[in-house]
């Protein structure tokens, strides 16, 4: 399992197939794995390889609030697809993973002692942000929804889509839009909290309408 090299234009490409229909490294909502590909990737990758840009620049927003996400950092190559060989031959650096020992030690009191400094941390970091307010990260999507065909009732495919709720979404305005041959394709708006609800499940909820949906596209995603 890895992605490779991710400072090489392979290891990129392997990114890029791999985000093609996904929008975070796991699960639906961003964690340390996208903060620990993250930073292993450096810089924005090239504008042709726009599923990896796309995923980059929206977890760059997360700057600020990476220390927070869900989950552990795991070494490099626990991420990506299968069938990639790993040959980053480390773990993603952090200043933080005090647990990790690179060189192996046969000394037992001096790991006692590590684990005892690492829970301290870990208390402590906990009781800080147990005392800070929560900051609930939101975002705005356009869905473009396009029907099969102009003899679609689009009035019946905007209902289904409204008829899914979730903690964390909110539906918005929306418009029918001319595609070209009479078909018209629903663009509508919704909110989301980022750690309730994901662009891959509002997916696959809205493709389920089998009999009125051909398929759905993020027109638009900005942080709130």
């Amino acid at each position: 399992m890895g992605f490779g090299d991710l400072k090489s234009a392979a290891g990129l490409r392997v990114l890029n197939d791999f985000l093609a229909d996904k929008s975070y490294i796991e699960g639906y909502v961003p964690s340390q794995a996208d903060i620990a590909v993250f930073e292993a990737v450096g810089a924005p990758p090239p504008a042709d390889l726009f599923h990896a840009l796309r995923w980059y620049n929206h977890i760059k927003s997360y700057e600020k609030q990476k220390a927070s996400l869900p989950g552990v950092k795991k070494a490099l190559g626990k991420y990506g697809p299968p069938d990639v060989e790993d040959t980053t031959g480390t773990a993603t650096d952090s200043k933080d993973d005090d647990d990790i020992d690179l060189f192996g030690s046969d000394d037992e009191e001096e790991s006692e002692e590590a684990k005892k400094l690492r829970e301290e941390r870990l208390a402590q970091y906990e009781s800080k942000k147990s005392k800070k307010p929560a900051v609930v990260a939101k975002s705005s999507i356009l869905l473009d929804v396009k029907p099969w065909d102009d003899e679609t009732d689009m009035a019946k495919l905007e209902e289904c889509v409204r008829s899914i709720q979730a903690d964390g979404l909110v539906w918005g305005s929306s418009k029918l839009v001319p595609v070209g041959y009479g078909i018209k394709k629903l663009q509508i708006q919704c909110v989301v909290e980022d750690d309730k609800v994901g662009t891959d499940m509002l997916e696959e909820r809205i493709t389920a309408f089998e009999d009125y949906v051909q398929s759905m596209d993020v027109a638009a995603f900005n942080k709130i």
